[in-house]
């Protein structure tokens, strides 16, 4: 909701079908306990208001955390997509959280739902259903590489996408990490698309970075239409930074991706992802050289591009809203 982010909740609005509540859960600057709490009490109003057969929550945010604890402690069913992943971060333990507090998980992998099982999880309450993320890259993204050039003004048909976002652990450093990174970008003479970072705490060092940069190889945009980024990914020749798309949704669709620093750490599945430190320029450089262009097979350990079907069809089966939701620890041996 916030506009130097790209206001990206008109995303929601174009979707046909749908009811919309908004809420204003921070304020620029806010720290992330104060955007839990007010989360918590803002969707905890909204429930009370509602009382939904079913919430569902995504990922690792502190915004999802806050809607399954609202939920668990108001006893309403919750479907927590994407648990049971590992990352690097504190966001790791958010979404380990989610877990804990969901009674229905829809995981990415065979993995996934293992870890979901070491924490306790029964396997009855666990689905596979790939990541949802990759639905959208599977089929056509409805525009052309030339409409979204021309809808965002991009004048180069070589280019490189970069999304680099805050680490909320290393907050002091983030201005350093992305002063090394965007250096070795701009040695290396190519263009790139950037989009902004995202609200977590340490954007604001990173901003400074990027109001720096020369427009004329850096176009950047605080968000993108779902469906132009996906034609983007499609068509660029690498895409460098820290965010979730770097080794996720790039490795399925064969983009060679640079994956900095610690955000993501041991997340990555696929030979087309390679990872090194925000401030290793060498490395940057190197993978530039490398693999600017190249194409690889893509990869398909986190799903086949058809997550929403097998929601769906999970959620039709009537033994899914039988399920109690007392939980019990099941300890596997």
């Amino acid at each position: 909701m916030l506009g130097r982010y790209g206001r990206t909740k008109l995303e929601v609005h174009r979707m046909p079908g749908v009811t919309k509540h908004e809420f204003l859960n921070q304020r620029p600057g806010d720290p992330q306990d104060i955007v839990l709490a007010k989360t918590v009490t803002g969707f905890s109003d909204y429930v009370t208001e509602t009382r939904p057969d079913l919430v569902v929550v995504h990922g690792d945010r502190i915004e999802a955390l806050a809607g399954a604890l609202v939920a668990a402690t108001n006893y309403i069913p919750c479907a927590h997509i994407e648990g049971g992943e590992v990352s690097g971060t504190i966001d790791e333990i958010y979404r380990h959280c989610n877990t804990k507090l969901a009674s229905h998980h829809f995981v990415s992998s065979d993995d996934a739902k293992r870890r979901a099982m070491a924490m306790g999880e029964p396997e009855t309450a666990i689905h596979v259903i790939g990541s949802p993320e990759l639905d959208f890259h599977a089929g056509s993204s409805g525009v052309s590489l030339q409409d979204v050039k021309d809808h965002y003004d991009i004048t180069f048909d070589d280019f490189g996408l970069v999304t680099f976002h805050p680490v909320t652990s290393e907050q002091a450093t983030m201005g350093k990490q992305a002063q090394a990174l965007f250096e070795a970008l701009e040695d290396s003479g190519r263009n790139f698309v950037v989009i902004a970072p995202n609200n977590d705490p340490g954007s604001n060092d990173i901003f400074a970075v990027l109001d720096k940069l020369p427009s004329c190889r850096f176009r950047q945009f605080p968000s993108m239409r779902f469906n132009h980024f996906s034609e983007l990914m499609k068509n660029a020749s690498c895409m460098i930074g820290n965010s979730s798309a770097g080794v996720r949704e790039a490795p399925f669709l064969g983009l060679p991706s640079l994956d900095i620093g610690t955000r993501q750490t041991n997340r990555a599945q696929s030979g087309s992802v390679f990872s090194c430190a925000a401030t290793d320029q060498a490395a940057i450089g190197r993978f530039l050289e490398a693999e600017w262009g190249r194409r690889h097979q893509p990869h398909t350990g986190f799903g086949e591009g058809n997550a929403a079907l097998r929601f769906v069809e999970t959620l039709q089966d009537g033994g899914f809203w039988e399920q109690g939701l007392q939980k019990a620890f099941h300890d596997i041996s």
